[in-house]
This record gives C-alpha cells, structure tokens and sequence, in this order.
C-alpha cells in the first residue's frame, strides 16, 4: 500500500493538519481536500471513496474528520487498519478533537504520523509504541531523577540532624554553666564567643560542621568569626538560626554550582547567521571486573537562526558509519535527503527556518553492550590490608583515542572514616567529608596521557563498600563523530556565517 498523505480536515475540506508522505505539490493535496466533501453522500456511512486517480478513506472525529489519501491500487484493509491507527493516536494525544485542540498538538501529531508511515508505507508498530517514541521515555532518565531527588531529601534529614545535635550541645552547655550566656552582661562577656569559656564537646561538634574538605590531603584551618558588641535589637535572629543557615549553605552550594554550570553551558547568546548546538549525553553501567552491562548515548542537534536573511539554509552533517545508529528528523525536515546526501533542509526549501528560536532539528541515539565502544574504562581494586583498612588502586584507560576528556573526577565511596591516606597520584585528589566521597580529579585525559592512577589507603574492611565509583566528564568530541562540515544561504545562494557548540556530557557514568 502507498498512503499519500494523512490529514485532519474540516466538513468544508479545509486541512487542519495535513501530512503528505510522497513528492506532491501543496496545490495538489489543498485541491484533493477540499473535493473530499462533495463525494461524500449526505446521511450514508462509508468508510472509502474512490477517484479516478485516489482512492480517500476516512472516519469521523466529531466535528472533522481523518482522511488518508492513498492510490487505488493500495491494500483496502490495511488502509483501513492504518486509518483506525491515526484515529486512534490523534484522540489519545487531544483531549478534545476540536480544531484548537488539534492546531494546539500540531507537533506531537506529526511527529505521530511520521512514526506510523514513513515514505509512504506502512511502519509495523502500534498506539503503545508510537506513544513511546514520542514520549522519549527513558528508564535511566527515571533512574536518575529518583537518584537526585533522595540526594536532595538525605540532605534536608542531615541539615535538620545537625541543627538538632546542635541545639541538644547548647542546651547542655547552659546547664553546665558553660556558654551561651544570655541577658545584660557587660560588653566585654559579649565579645566572647562563649563567654570566656569552651566546652571541648561544644567545641568539637563545632568545628565539624564548619570544617572545609580537604585538598590533596592538606587539611584547611576553620576561621573563627568574631562578633561585635551590640546592644539589643528587635527582629534579631537566633544564633540557632544562623548555624542552620550556614549549614544549609555548607550542604546545598554543590548542588547549586552543579546547576549554575549547566545553566551557563546551556545559554546561547542572540548573534546573526546560523548557530549549531550539537549535544551528546552518554550512560553506562558496567561490572567490576570491566563487563559491560549496558551503555547509551543520546544525541541533539539544536539549530538557531539569528538573522532573517538567514533563515533558509541548508547544512551538510558528517556523521558516523555506524548502523546502529538511529537517527530522527524534525518532521519538517526533508527526510529523504538526509537519508541519502545527510543535509538538513526544509523540506519545502521556500519556507525559512524559524528566528531567534532553538530548535532541534535531528535527534540520535546509540545503544551496546559491546565493550570496545566504551570511551573510558575504570578499574577500582580494593584489598583489605588487615588493619581495618584497604588498599585502594583505581586505573583509567582512555579506549576513544580521538576523544579529549576534560573536568574528569572519578567518584570513590568512603565507607568509613572520610579521611584517605594518598601514596601516589596522577592529578589532584579531594575529600568530600559531606558526600563522604573521595574525588580523582583529572584535569584533562587525551591520547598523551590516556592511562593513569592512584593509589590509597581508606578506612573500612569490605571491598564491597567501595562501589560503584561514578565517573563525569565533558569533551568537544562527540561518540557518534556528528558535526556539521558547512551551511549554505539558499536566499543567496552563498555560504552562511556558521558557529558551532559541539558538548559530550556524562551523565550516568557508574561501575559496580
């Protein structure tokens, strides 16, 4: 069966949306839609008509109705079944199949059909599926979101626990006599930080919370924040408050520069011509021993134009000689062409591109569990060294020679103590004592130093205890080789000022 084109029209024949799937003038399927309701019979029910030339099968969805033009020599119950189909995906996706709701989904509902007919026949899938494929569903993205939110709510419950353990000192403190001595005192009594007297617990809890990680095993010495004579103010918030307050900054700043990184990568700037983004995020789960358990890598490519003179162009992509990569278009996107020549154009090369909007204009993806397209391997050896704590040796190797990795840290838990005695390193260690992690930072890893390690010593028994190690990088380099060669002003018939943003983001990088 060939289907020309599926479209949602009105009773007069006006095309609410309309899809054409075979080389055809828009002339040609406005004229074919708008004849549509003069065949139609008053108050009989058919489900096809036939033409000299097409044959329309449709079916009513309330006020318009879903018609598939196809050639009369296609298949009539698979048309009919095909028909069913897009009925079935236009009123999952609407609420109401009224012509606002249907101008409203326009996106969705091409994307929809691109996935049931692709150059004109008929794709095996069903409504399950094609709900799917839109959705871009992924169960690590899941994954991932329940990982951050127990992050962000393990890190309210040690906030709340602290400023719990705090309170309980200085209540303890004043029965003793020994600090947070409140009232009119003179001046002098004030300007101590506990009335001229410590308490060594009080002392000790205190420190602890504001104790800073250490770098490269050289611990930082807490400044002790002196405060001036006041007398008494109105509104004046509790020392109990401000300790929670800084807490929560100790506690929440990772997560907050994590953000505003991202955020700052993500933002381009309005400039003139054409601006590409193009961005890969890789998963990977593998096993101890350096099996593969499983490994993908989502990919973009976001257009932005920044002119209008600019607006109808034409890019040639290079991309990698790999089958299983599955590439997917934007559905106004010639489809064919990228298929044959990978160029990106309109598919009706009169229409520009929008203005000063991002808008993705190919997606990929790539999915294996085969071990030689791993781009860096990890190897974390723990061996219990009889004294209640492990010798730790963690090894990389860079596999993708063409890569270059950059802000790499690799991610040690710390079952016991946070304290780790380094014997050698390549780069610079950190001690996380709120993560209670130990972090191998890399600078950069390339095919100059493509292999490095490091060797410790850390508190706790259980090898066990010592996984998963995470991993994150970014690179300028992309796994599956995308990148766009040139772009061509069809208005001018010239080349088009291009700049590129080229980004391979880790996103869930675990071993163990």
């Amino acid at each position: 069966m060939v289907v020309l084109a599926a479209s949602v029209v009105t009773k007069s024949g006006k095309a609410v949306i309309s899809r054409q799937f075979r080389e055809m003038q828009r002339s040609r399927i406005e004229g074919l839609l708008a004849s549509f309701p003069k065949l139609t019979s008053t108050g009989q029910q058919h489900t096809t008509i036939e033409t000299e030339h097409v044959r329309y099968v449709y079916q009513p969805l309330e006020e318009l109705f879903m018609v598939l033009i196809t050639n009369r020599q296609s298949n009539i119950l698979q048309d009919i079944e095909s028909l069913h189909l897009f009925a079935r995906v236009v009123t999952d996706i609407c609420r109401s199949c009224d012509e606002q709701d249907i101008l409203r989904n326009a996106f969705e509902l091409l994307c929809a059909f691109d996935e049931i007919i692709s150059e004109g026949y008929r794709e095996n899938v069903n409504l399950s599926q094609v709900k799917s494929i839109i959705e871009m569903e992924s169960h690590e993205e899941r994954i991932q979101e329940i990982i951050a939110k127990n992050k962000e709510q393990e890190a309210k419950e040690e906030l709340k626990r602290r400023a719990k353990q705090f309170e309980m000192q200085k209540k303890e403190a004043q029965k003793r006599g020994q600090g947070f001595m409140q009232g009119n005192f003179s001046s002098q009594s004030t300007n101590s930080y506990m009335g001229g007297r410590f308490s060594p617990a009080l002392e000790n809890t205190t420190q602890s919370v504001i104790d800073s990680p250490s770098f490269n095993s050289r611990s930082s010495t807490p400044t002790a924040s002196t405060s001036k004579a006041k007398g008494m103010q109105l509104g004046r918030k509790s020392k109990g408050t401000d300790l929670l307050e800084a807490i929560k900054t100790e506690v929440e700043e990772p997560l907050l520069k994590t953000s505003r990184q991202i955020g700052s990568a993500s933002t381009v700037k309005d400039q003139e011509g054409i601006h590409v983004s193009i961005e890969e995020h890789v998963s990977l789960a593998a096993t101890r021993d350096g099996g593969l358990e499983q490994m993908e890598v989502r990919g973009a490519l976001t257009l932005r134009v920044g002119d209008d003179g600019s607006a109808r162009v034409r890019l040639t992509l290079q991309t990698a000689d790999d089958p299983a990569i599955s590439f997917k278009t934007h559905p106004k996107v010639d489809k064919s062409m990228f298929k044959s020549d990978k160029v990106i154009q309109m598919g009706d090369t009169s229409r520009p591109f929008p203005v000063h909007q991002n808008l993705e204009v190919l997606r990929w993806k790539f999915s294996t569990r085969d071990e030689t397209a791993v781009p860096l391997s990890i190897n974390c050896w723990p061996s219990p060294a009889g004294d209640g704590t492990c010798d730790v040796n963690i090894e990389y190797e860079l596999e993708a020679d063409h890569l270059e990795l950059r802000d790499v840290v690799v991610s040690i838990p710390l079952p016991g103590e946070p304290s780790v005695t380094v014997h050698s390193a390549d780069g610079s260690y950190f001690v996380d004592r709120q993560r209670r992690v130990l972090d191998w930072q890399l600078p950069s890893i390339s095919s100059a130093n493509k292999s490095g390690s490091l060797e410790c010593n850390i508190p706790g028994e259980d090898a066990n205890e010592f996984f998963p190690v995470v991993v994150s990088f970014i690179s300028d380099r992309l796994i599956c080789d995308v990148d766009v060669l040139d772009a061509d002003n069809l208005e001018s018939n010239g080349p088009a000022k291009l700049t590129k943003e080229i980004l391979l983001v880790s996103d869930d990088y675990t071993i163990g």
